[in-house]
Parts: structure tokens; sequence; C-alpha cells
């Protein structure tokens, strides 16, 4: 019986550092997908007419029902 429990609790054990590992790989994939949606906003900021297409696209989420309060690009409220 003791065996039985030490094998289960090593089981369980090496089922953790697995899911541990997993989340680990999702938290850094996490960091690089922030990294590069962060990069390429900044990126389309310095092309010409950035300010003009955002209040576009804002009075286009204005205009549609139920859309929200829309927020600009700096993730604060437009309102």
């Amino acid at each position: 019986m003791k065996g039985q429990k030490q094998s289960r609790l090593d089981n369980l054990e090496k089922r953790m550092a697995a899911v541990t590992n997993v989340l680990q790989h999702i938290l850094s994939e996490v960091a690089n997908l922030k990294d590069l949606s962060v990069g390429t906003l900044e990126t389309i900021k310095q092309m010409p007419d950035y300010g003009e297409a955002i209040q576009k696209l804002k009075e286009k989420v204005a205009e549609e029902p139920g859309a929200g309060a829309p927020a600009d690009a700096d993730r604060k409220n437009s309102k």
C-alpha cells in the first residue's frame, strides 16, 4: 500500500512539473506577443496619416450600435 501511495505521489509531482513547464511557456509566449504588438503599434504610429486613421476608426466605432465606448491607441477612453 505504501508503494502505491508513493507511486501516485510521484505521478502527481511529474504532472505538476509538466503543468508548470507549460504555464512558463505560455507566459513567455504572451510576453513575446506583447512585445510584438507594442512594436507594431509604435511602428504604425510613425506612419503618415496615423492620427486621421485613428479618428476615422473612432467615428466608425461610435456609429456602430452596442459597440460601447471606443478606446484610443493609448488605451485610454476617448470620451
